[in-house]
Formats: structure tokens, sequence, C-alpha cells
């Protein structure tokens, strides 16, 4: 028996923070506890109750610290690791100017590999313990990803890229390649230990129409896997979407036809949305992965999360690395609310981090395993030290409630703040 006891703060959600007072929606432990064993969540509440009722479980004191469960990202592009920060690109020219270049690099499944590991040591590093990336048009791009994963017993999803038209030779397969391999790729990764497969048309503008009919068949033969795309994050983009696709009534239509909507599928970005869209959207149960410090770095613009969040559309929280510009889900978070105070919407701390946990899995269709530390959930977990730094000691030294003291830590954290990470009931 692997039996841990935990202590520290703990906050927990007992609803969605967005659908009424933020602060009410939580329940905080100052001296809080989680149990865990042999990589489930056994229980959570007051430390001196569950120190009573496991007494013979290991126990390890994070004092003042904040027990969380581990950050989920859900819109990730892992070969872009090594472009992060690549300067004064917006959206096509990114695409053509740094990501297709590196991209090719991963026909070289030791490249491949090799971005993974530090993929994932960044990852951990941050507190995320679970992602869904897109990975290349190689099927050596998904086995490096999987395969490191696996070996750190990690929840995580990815998908080879399908991508058939405007991109170079090196990065085109085919319609029917692209179906071959994402089924091949499918059969011999989803479901293993802790890792899902993703059909990954990379968008609309990179697919014929002949590839999109074969991702769409592809995931109605698969319903039990996610599917992701892109959707809307440029003006530029939507309107060459507009003269590929003329007969579709609008970007997210384009999808519509194609079978790629509905529950399980992810649209990175979503921002220049007709109303028709956000209607279906909302009607369809098709989730958004929200990329805050890549839509400013890029320039795309302004997520509407007040909007989003009212219809009731399942919206996670990404880094979108490369075009995102951090590794740090909470530099994320903090990208979040600033880009809400710009559209008139202070975003709560309760609401920042049901984001980047529970948010992000019920986007993802794993807030049955994932995102909550609740008895039976798996224990991936990440611990805060919110005083990491001088500043935010200093600032938290003031703080008359709970989000006062986490907030600092949103606004000005990075991987200092991230005392511990746990996968899987195993200390990362």
């Amino acid at each position: 028996m692997n039996q841990y006891l935990l202590k520290g703060q703990t906050l927990r959600f007992a609803e969605n923070p967005f659908s009424g007072d933020p602060a009410s929606a939580c329940v905080h432990e100052r001296r809080g506890a989680v149990v865990i064993e042999d990589g489930t969540v056994l229980a959570n509440g007051n430390a001196d109750a569950l120190e009573r009722e496991y007494s013979d479980a290991k126990t390890i004191d994070y004092k003042n610290s904040l027990i969380l469960p581990g950050f989920i990202d859900s819109h990730v592009h892992y070969p872009q690791t090594a472009i992060i920060a690549s300067w004064g690109k917006r959206l096509i020219e990114w695409l053509n100017g740094y990501t297709f270049p590196e991209e090719t690099r991963f026909a070289d499944a030791d490249h491949a590999a090799e971005t993974a590991a530090r993929f994932f040591d960044l990852n951990i590093q941050n507190g995320i313990t679970t992602c869904c990336s897109y990975c290349t048009i190689h099927p050596q791009s998904v086995d490096a990803y999987m395969t490191e994963a696996r070996a750190r017993g990690m929840r995580v999803a990815g998908g080879k890229v399908m991508m058939d038209r405007n991109a170079p030779d090196a990065l085109r397969d085919t319609a029917e390649q692209s179906y071959s391999d994402s089924k091949a790729l499918l059969e011999k990764w989803h479901g293993v230990d802790r890792l899902e497969y993703v059909v990954t048309p990379r968008f609309a503008p990179t697919s014929t129409p002949a590839q999109l009919e074969a991702a769409g068949a592809l995931w109605a033969e698969h319903p039990e896997c996610l599917m992701q795309t892109h959707l809307s994050e440029q003006k530029e983009e939507i309107q060459w979407v507009g003269e590929l696709f003329p007969d579709a009534p609008d970007y997210f239509g384009v999808y519509e036809k194609y079978r790629l909507v509905g529950p399980g599928a992810v649209m990175g970005h979503s921002i220049h949305l007709t109303e028709r869209e956000w209607a279906r959207i909302a009607e369809t149960g098709t989730a958004i992965g929200h990329c805050p410090t890549s839509n400013t770095f890029i320039g795309s613009g302004l997520f509407n999360m007040k909007r989003a969040q009212g219809l009731g559309i399942p919206v996670g929280l990404a880094t979108d690395v490369g075009g995102g510009s951090s590794f740090s889900m909470l530099r994320t978070m903090a990208a979040a609310y600033e880009i809400g105070q710009l559209g008139g919407t202070a975003i709560h701390p309760a609401q920042l981090l049901w984001l980047a946990t529970e948010g992000s899995a019920r986007a993802l269709r794993m807030d049955r395993k994932i995102g909550r530390l609740d008895p039976g959930m798996e224990a991936d977990i990440v611990v805060l030290d919110l005083k990491s730094t001088p500043v935010i000691e200093q600032r938290v030294d003031r703080a008359r409630d709970v989000w006062e003291a986490v907030f600092p830590t949103i606004m000005l954290g990075d991987d200092r703040a991230i005392e511990a990470v746990w996968i899987n009931g195993i200390p990362a």
C-alpha cells in the first residue's frame, strides 16, 4: 500500500465558479489535506480529521502552500517547443517562417524523442500534468510524444497532424494517407495506460475537402477519441477560409459540414466569431481552447470569455506553445485575466484556477478522471508556494482572504512557485 497524506491549504470547487458567486463556489481548508493511494485520491478535507482517520499514511506537510489538481493544457504544439518566443510574425507568416521549417525536422525520430523529453520536462516544471498536443504529420512524432508521456505515467492526449495542401511538400500527406496513418496510431496508442488519441486536422486551410471528409469519417468511427483543430484565430485566416470554402456559411460551418463539431471537439482560439458561430458552438457542445498568451503574442485578438461562459460553452485554458509565449500555466492565467480586463470583465482568481484545472478537464472530456481532488479521481497534483518570491511574499502578507493570497502568485508567479508535482500518485 502506497498511501500518502499531503497537508497544506486546499481548494476544491463545489460548482462552476462562472455560474454564480466565484468565492462561494469554493471550499477552502486552511488546514487541509489530500489522501492518495496507488494513484487515486481517497479523501480530502480537514487535516486533523484526516490524520486521525489515516494514521498509517505517510504524511508530507506542505505547510501554507496550496494543494490543487495538476494544471491541464487544453491546446499546445509540442513540436514548437524550440521556436517559442520567435519574433515578429502573424499567423500565416508564423507557420511559414517558423513552424513548418521546425516541423520538417520531426521526420527524424531522434529529434522527435529529444523534443518530447524537453517538452514534458518543461510541463512538469510548470505544474502541467496533462496536455492535449498537436504532433506533426510524421507518425514518429506521435510515437515519441506518447512514449515519453507513458514513461512518466501521464494522462495526455495527442494526434498526428493531417495536412494535404498549403504547406511545404515535406509536410503534406494525402487524404488517404492521413486517414490510414491516424487510424494506425489511434489503434496503437489510444487507451494504453493513460494515453488518448486525438483526430487532428490542423485547420481548414491546410486540408482539402477530401481530407476533412476523411477526418470526419475517422472521428465518427472512434467517437471515444477527441478531435482538435483551429478556428477563427486571425481575420486574415477567416478571409482565406472564405475563399477556400465559398459555399460554407462561415468558418465553423466548414467543420460542421465535415462532422468535426460536437462534444469532444476542441477548437483552438475561436476569437472572431459570428453570431451564428457562437450559437452553433453552444448548441453542438463544442469546446474552445483559450490561448491568451498566443493571442496577444501573435496579435490575434481578445477572446470573449464572458460570452462563452454565458452560453455554457466548455472552455479550457491553453498555453499554445510555441505561438504561446510561456510554458507557465500561471502566466497563462495572468494573460487570461489581462485579456478579460481589456474586454471589460475581471476574471476572479477562482475562475482562473478552475479554467486551468476542472474547466480544461471538461473541455477535454476528462473531468471524470482529472481536474478535481475528489475521492476516486486520479492523483495528479500541483503544490503552489504562495510566497515564492519577495515581491509576492510582501503582497501576501497583506492578504485579507485566500483570494488575495492566491492572486499575486497567479499574476507574478513562475516555475519557482511550483513546490511539488505529483503524477498518478507519484512525486514527479
